[in-house]
């Protein structure tokens, strides 16, 4: 018998030598699948909170967020980084709670509790083991609802996001990000990226307790929870146990949102000493409930979205301007940006803006058939890893009811990557992406980038620590 089996392993293998691959060729991509969502159920309590449940049996385990639309966006003007600050200290202590009962209760849960803030949302994040659910679901209701922001764990927070604030400032990218934001937004919430020494100064538990009464209540949130999740009716009588007195409140009207017309602009933040330029060029984007959005998502992953991508292979590998070059397209709830970033050393800034404008205005000429299929595939395929973990489909669920999307956005979303059309991308491109209206701001010295940047026209030149 055994030797019946080597013999036809071995007939099998000659079989596939004698096979001619052709190498030249990658691999054909099989057909990418629809995507489709777990068991899914919506409900709201009476006191207006959203609740969505996510059967997956796969692993005794649970996933949750609490989403709240209090985002920096909502920050008072001369408190920037607010909302980032109550999402810090949310778990600092609560009225029944310390933080280091806190933490040791999420450390029994088999998982974390903790918090984070958005553009659009200030999200509470907690998972564990399936069994712990209860505990889980009552730990994130206390410090939403309960939180006591304890003087010396405040204190301490204003401390350490100071010396954070300081290092940020020094850092070149997070400088033209945060001058790009304020150049493409204006004086709305979406351009600033973090608070100011004067707004940290300012935080103390009043301040955090308005914010947090103020937005973070009922019906104004939406708690998902995925993993393996208990019988329904038991599992909202839980939810309800622990969110159900609640009283909801009336928010407030939204901020205004007053966006400055696209124009071209050029900004030079001054950092005198630095041996390379961080470049961002690029002007507002359209919303994700836009049409004009799944053009642009397949537009921009062909302009610079990976390794594959236009930027990446022209400007980095071919041109060898710069080691980092790639696009980024980022839709916030009620506005958004898309632009081309590179980090280039001095001496070639001239030619590596140019080529990088060039770039943008390639966009809007015809794509190749093979490019565009790539494009998608790649679209598609790091998608759906994305959805593979409980982790995974909460932070899209999350993204679903920040940017306020539909429920079945996920399901849809390889298809409608995979329906774009060349004439798509070129109208958003010219519409999106156009070299001659674009913003451009670059962080680099001054006194040897200054001359060069005049080549493309007016140049602003700003001080770094302003």
């Amino acid at each position: 018998m055994l030797k019946q089996l080597f013999f036809s392993a071995a007939m099998a293998a000659l079989s596939l030598a004698g096979q001619s691959i052709d190498r030249t060729k990658p691999p054909q991509t099989p057909p990418i699948p629809d995507y489709k969502l777990p068991p899914t159920y919506e409900s709201k309590l009476p006191n207006g909170m959203a609740v969505v449940l996510v059967q997956d049996d796969r692993f005794p385990l649970v996933t949750a967020r609490l989403n709240f639309q209090a985002g920096s966006r909502f920050d008072p003007k001369q408190t920037p980084g607010l909302a980032e600050a109550v999402a810090e200290l949310l778990k600092s202590g609560t009225t029944t709670r310390t933080a280091r009962q806190i933490s040791e209760e999420a450390d029994d849960l088999g998982g974390t509790v903790t918090a984070m803030a958005g553009p659009d949302a200030l999200t509470v994040m907690g998972n564990g083991l399936s069994e712990k659910l209860t505990n889980l679901v009552a730990l994130m209701a206390d410090i939403s609802i309960h939180a006591a922001f304890p003087a010396d764990e405040v204190n301490l927070y204003k401390q350490n996001r100071l010396q954070n604030l300081r290092l940020q400032k020094s850092d070149p990218a997070f400088l033209s990000e945060e001058k790009f934001a304020e150049v493409i937004f204006g004086s709305s919430g979406y351009a600033h990226l973090a608070p100011t020494e004067q707004a940290i100064g300012q935080l103390d538990a009043k301040v955090l307790s308005q914010f947090r009464d103020m937005y973070l209540v009922p019906n104004n949130a939406t708690l998902i929870l995925i993993g393996r999740l208990p019988d329904r009716a038991k599992l909202l009588n839980t939810v309800t146990q622990s969110f159900g007195a609640w009283p909801q409140k009336e928010l407030p009207p939204a901020p205004a949102l007053e966006l400055p017309k696209t124009h071209r602009e050029i900004v030079l933040v001054n950092r005198p000493g630095s041996v390379q330029a961080d470049v961002h060029v690029g002007q507002l984007g359209p919303t994700r409930l836009n049409p004009d959005a799944f053009p642009l998502t397949v537009g921009e992953a062909l302009l610079g979205g990976g390794t594959n991508s236009r930027m990446f292979k022209d400007i980095r590998e071919r041109d060898g301007f710069a080691y980092d070059a790639h696009s980024e397209y980022r839709p916030n709830r009620q506005a958004a940006s898309v632009q081309a970033v590179t980090e280039v050393r001095n001496e070639v800034i001239e030619p590596a803006l140019k080529a990088t404008l060039a770039e943008l205005s390639d966009l809007s000429a015809p794509v190749k058939p093979d490019e565009l299929s790539n494009t998608k595939n790649f679209l598609s395929g790091t998608y759906l890893l994305r959805l593979e973990t409980q982790d995974g489909l909460a932070r899209q669920l999350n993204t679903v009811k920040t940017l306020g999307l539909p429920m079945d956005y996920l399901e849809t979303y390889t298809t409608r990557v995979r329906s774009v059309e060349p004439d798509q991308i070129q109208a958003v491109a010219k519409k999106y992406l156009d070299p001659n209206q674009a913003s451009i701001v670059v962080v680099g010295d001054a006194a040897k980038i200054g001359e060069p940047l005049k080549k493309f026209g007016s140049v602003t030149v700003v001080p770094a620590n302003q």
